[in-house]
């Protein structure tokens, strides 16, 4: 359902939260090392969320990437629409329109609508400060 850019997105943003201490900022080149993502990849995804305001960057010997926004705000939803729009939760499942009742729905409408209804509540309702506090109480597994 998501591309790699939004689950790399993804991965830096929880592993940058995980590791925010007294504006902690950290190179690109551990980043990616640390999640097994190309760097050249890893760096377009971080220039953008940080364009974007939801990271901070700073060049230079001690520069790097950190959290730029309040963990709890920064939601799965403004993550992935970042990355690649809002069609994943817009878009018909085996069309390339969006697909609803006012323009002929698709084959599988019915079944496929509260399914992205509930993928789209749960992205807007999911944000890096839950991810990360339910990781570090729970000892949920991290695949980063």
């Amino acid at each position: 359902m998501l591309s790699n850019t939004s689950k790399y997105a993804i991965r830096a943003m929880i592993y940058l939260a995980m590791n925010a201490q007294n504006n902690t900022r950290i190179g690109i080149k551990k980043i990616a090392d640390d999640l097994k993502i190309p760097s050249p990849f890893l760096a377009k995804i971080l220039q953008l969320l940080a364009r974007h305001k939801i990271l901070t960057s700073t060049k230079g010997p001690n520069g790097g990437f950190g959290i730029g926004a309040d963990p709890y705000k920064i939601t799965l939803y403004k993550i992935v629409t970042l990355m690649e729009g809002d069609d994943v939760f817009e878009k018909c499942l085996i069309s390339l329109r969006i697909c609803n009742e006012e323009n002929t729905p698709c084959a599988v409408h019915e079944k496929y609508e509260p399914i992205r209804k509930s993928i789209r509540t749960l992205f807007n309702e999911m944000n890096l400060g839950i991810l990360v506090k339910d990781i570090k109480t729970r000892n949920h597994f991290l695949a980063i």
